[in-house]
């Protein structure tokens, strides 16, 4: 049997990006990794995200916001990687127990103002960039 590898992604809020990137990873490498997500100031689990998740049939029931803190120092990741500029600026260079560091900037969905509708667009798009992103990343040399 193949131990699972730990795999961090970290934002600001851990609201919405990072929340996509840990539910799409579980999606296509659960059995392959552990993914964990979390918050350098987080906050609260963005109600779009579950939204654009449960859209394309991933449960988020058991996801809510986390900061880094719950995991720093307690587990070993393989991989960390930072889903906005922020977190990529504020996370310690030197992360006990990472592995490998990876940074992916994506836009903050969260930030666009107007109509649920834009709003909503504008979390699929994210949502479809992070889902590309993930993808393209287990087809690599892992």
């Amino acid at each position: 049997m193949m131990n699972k590898l730990n795999v961090l992604f970290l934002c600001t809020g851990n609201t919405a990006r990072s929340q996509m990137a840990e539910a799409l990873l579980r999606k296509y490498a659960g059995d392959r990794f552990n993914v964990y997500s979390a918050g350098i100031e987080p906050g609260v689990f963005n109600p779009f995200t579950r939204q654009v998740l449960e859209e394309i049939g991933i449960n988020t029931s058991e996801q809510y916001s986390k900061g880094v803190e719950v995991y720093l120092g307690k587990l070993h990741f393989a991989y960390l990687v930072t889903v906005c500029a922020r977190a990529e600026e504020r996370c310690p260079t030197v992360f006990p127990g990472v592995g490998k560091r990876q940074h992916w900037a994506f836009d903050d969905p969260a930030a666009v103002e107007g109509s649920d509708e834009l709003k909503l667009r504008e979390f699929r798009r994210v949502r479809n960039e992070i889902d590309t992103r993930v993808q393209a990343w287990l087809n690599e040399d892992l």
